[in-house]
């Protein structure tokens, strides 16, 4: 029965963290395209499917670039294994939704990572790399 719960304590936490590290790498995105769009100051319309196909490639060139500097796995596999890969983009996108939210009801405009669907799918890309190819 203790070995249940620990795993379960492990799963819980390896998502956690795997959550806590996508979202603070889609806030540096974030600040990353607000700097951007305050330089062009322009409102060009890009096609949502391109714009998914994007943030989905940033996810995993961070996912990359993270394996650099953290080969290991962040926290030690349960027996679960792969838990992180399905919850980990959905809460991260929920996370990344009501931060657009909170920017909106305070009058500023949220970058597109800011929203369900778009943090969804960076994180995607982050969580799939680094299931794949974390050591």
């Amino acid at each position: 029965m203790e070995e249940v719960f620990l795993a379960l304590l492990s799963a819980a936490a390896e998502l956690l963290f795997e959550v806590f590290f996508q979202v603070v790498l889609e806030g540096i995105v974030a600040l990353i395209s607000r700097s951007i769009r305050n330089v062009f100051n322009q409102s060009t319309a890009i096609n949502p499917i391109l714009a998914a196909i994007g943030y989905l490639l940033l996810g995993i060139s961070f996912g990359i670039v993270s394996l650099r500097f953290f080969p290991h796995p962040l926290v030690h596999t349960s027996k679960f294994h792969g838990i992180s890969l399905m919850l980990s983009p959905v809460i991260t996108g929920l996370v990344m939704s009501q931060v657009g939210v909170v920017l909106r009801q305070k009058g500023k405009r949220a970058v597109r990572i800011e929203s369900f669907g778009y943090g969804f799918t960076f994180a995607l890309g982050l969580a799939i790399i680094r299931f794949f190819f974390s050591s």
